[in-house]
């Protein structure tokens, strides 16, 4: 029967399970399962058919398929780039108005005689604004929620804070030396730059 499923439990086969009871049941990405569509044991997460069962539980397993390129990447980075460059701004104008209104003397941070601490400042907000949200349920920050791009790890599941603060300290390695370590996107077949082999870490895209 083509809706005809079997698992091991212990050393047991079990089984038959629709396909429906099969979801029923909570399936683990490790789990072995015999499909009717190959007619041999393999773990949950390498069937296609229950691809959509381990993307309802947020479970997005890097594939050749689903990697982000490099250009997805870069224009997640862009729209990141500029939304923070907007907040930058807004905040400057508020501390502009305040001065202007109340008096009180306030040491913007955003003109162009503080070009090094604007630079530092907005070094230390992209690290800290891509690691807690890359640690959320969104998997990624707005650039990214935008171009459909989740952060794995290799298991396709969300990473912790500290995997995410680890990632992101990495980008320093990955800037260094012209940028190679982000070039190295382009030369393996899941696209991880350098920070990413080092966090264990994967970019997918959604596809559906």
């Amino acid at each position: 029967m083509i809706n005809t499923y079997y698992l091991i439990e212990g050393n047991e086969q079990i089984g038959p399970f629709s396909h429906t009871e099969l979801m029923e049941r909570g399936l683990s990405a490790d789990e072995m399962v015999l499909s009717p569509l190959t007619n041999e044991w393999s773990a949950a997460s390498n069937l296609p058919e229950l691809n959509n069962y381990f993307t309802s539980q947020g479970i997005y397993f890097p594939t050749k398929v689903n990697a982000a390129n490099f250009w997805w990447r870069v224009l997640a980075y862009i729209i990141d780039y500029v939304m923070l460059r907007r907040v930058f701004g807004g905040a400057g104008t508020c501390l502009g108005f305040i001065e202007a209104y109340t008096g009180i003397q306030t040491e913007s941070l955003f003109d162009d005689s503080s070009d090094l601490t604007l630079k530092l400042l907005l070094v230390v907000c992209f690290f800290l604004y891509h690691s807690i949200f890359e640690s959320t349920r969104a998997q990624g920050s707005v650039g990214k929620i935008i171009c459909q791009l989740k952060v794995v790890d290799a298991e396709g599941r969300r990473i912790r804070l500290r995997r995410a603060l680890g990632r992101n300290l990495a980008k320093i390695l990955s800037s260094i030396m012209c940028g190679i370590g982000y070039l190295l996107i382009f030369w393996n077949d899941r696209h991880q730059a350098l920070h990413d082999q080092i966090a264990k870490t994967y970019i997918v895209r959604k596809t559906n």
